[in-house]
């Protein structure tokens, strides 16, 4: 996938859909969080998110919807959830010039890139998936390269 280059305003190739990498690896090289869902490389352009059944564990239930949108729970484990380090990285990637980046757990410490993201809005449940009374964000997001509806197809 392509990355902003801010250095010299191009795109650069970065990681390759369907690729497994180790997360470890990924860290070594890019730097940013190495634990939990959601990793900010202070020195790139981009965010990395991960998902995978695990995070079910810790109450996060991530997926696709029937119209192409990935679901992505923000991060925090308890209380209500903020617009704060990760969660806020995400919601103003846009404006911070930062791409979002999608991996996917296939097993331990192993993870397959499923795409470039684009958050396109985001949803505040009262409950988190245990049932309690929180406030949880739920991002959506958009692949990058997801085919828009052609002009007229809409009636």
């Amino acid at each position: 996938m392509n990355l902003r280059d801010k250095s010299q305003s191009k795109m650069v190739d970065v990681f390759k859909t369907g690729k497994e990498y180790r997360r470890r690896d990924l860290h070594d090289m890019y730097g940013g969080q190495r634990y939990g869902g959601i990793s900010t490389p202070s020195k790139h352009p981009f965010i990395m998110i991960f998902t995978g059944d695990r995070g079910e564990e810790y109450g996060y239930k991530d997926g696709w919807t029937e119209n192409g949108i990935f679901l992505y729970t923000g991060e925090g484990q308890e209380g209500d959830m903020q617009f704060i380090r990760g969660n806020k990285a995400i919601l103003e990637h846009e404006k911070d010039g930062k791409d979002i980046h999608l991996f996917e757990y296939v097993r331990t410490g192993y993870v397959k890139y499923v795409g470039q993201m684009l958050c396109v809005g985001y949803r505040v449940k009262d409950k988190d998936n245990k049932g309690q009374n929180r406030k949880v964000i739920v991002f959506e997001l958009m692949p990058i390269e997801a085919e828009l509806p052609q002009k007229g197809s809409f009636k």
